[in-house]
């Protein structure tokens, strides 16, 4: 069922999210703690996005490959730095295709998304919001995948104007109304603020107080400051800062 991560705050290699920490990414590709019943390894693609100093627009590396096996991915992540970063590695739901498109994050203008979890009964249970979605949209998805359907709504709500909070949010409660089985945990950032939900999923923050905030399916290392998110909750960040309240609450 996939992890993934969003970081804010000072410049930091790419490896120091990645590759370095004791229970990096790297390592909960192949040995994650908390997949609660979501499979046992990550090894169907990876990505990172991230946004060099003063763009405004992030730059992506895909694989459809294992994290593990990506001989160009440490020299890489030794040698990149950024301030704001969204990764994640794979778990696809059977039936689904394994190709580099389908890997997060996915990308438009300056945002980066990812999604964490399956849409129960897809594609059945959510052909009705697909109706709600431009021909063309669904015409040039991503991949065929629950993921890049995800994020096709979510887009379609910040092209019509919705802040990203209320994007994440409406999203989440519109395919929870119509397939209630899902599990959704939803990140999405443009490089200034992240909004991240937890539904059926683990997921907790790391917070250093007007410096910076790391969002992560599981805890990077064994710093206490690290915060589980509750179930069913929301979580709207930028570089030091975070506020988490339950998703039920709506938009303030």
């Amino acid at each position: 069922m996939c992890r993934h991560l969003a970081y804010l705050g000072p410049t930091v290699p790419l490896a120091a999210l990645l590759l370095d920490p004791p229970h990096s990414l790297l390592r909960q590709s192949w040995a994650p703690r908390d997949m609660r019943g979501g499979g046992s390894v990550n090894a169907d693609g990876f990505g990172v996005g991230w946004y060099p100093p003063g763009a405004a627009t992030p730059i992506r590396y895909r694989r459809d490959c294992p994290i593990w096996t990506d001989a160009a991915l440490p020299p890489l992540a030794a040698a990149t730095s950024a301030g704001a970063v969204l990764a994640g590695v794979r778990n696809a739901t059977v039936g689904m295709p394994v190709t580099e498109t389908a890997a997060a994050p996915f990308a438009e203008g300056p945002w980066l998304f990812s999604h964490n979890g399956v849409v129960a009964g897809w594609p059945d249970s959510v052909a009705g919001l697909a109706a709600t979605l431009p021909v063309r949209d669904l015409m040039t998805l991503d991949a065929p995948t629950d993921a890049a359907f995800l994020w096709a709504l979510v887009r379609h709500r910040l092209r019509s104007g919705a802040d990203p909070e209320k994007s994440i949010v409406d999203t989440a409660t519109a395919v929870i109304d119509a397939a209630p089985a899902s599990r959704l945990n939803l990140l999405l950032t443009d490089g200034r603020t992240a909004v991240a939900t937890a539904w059926w999923h683990s997921l907790s923050v790391r917070l250093v107080p007007g410096t910076s905030t790391l969002i992560s399916s599981e805890p990077l290392d064994d710093d206490p400051a690290w915060q589980p998110v509750p179930d069913r909750h929301v979580v709207t960040a930028t570089a030091g800062d975070v506020d988490i309240r339950p998703l039920t609450e709506g938009i303030r």
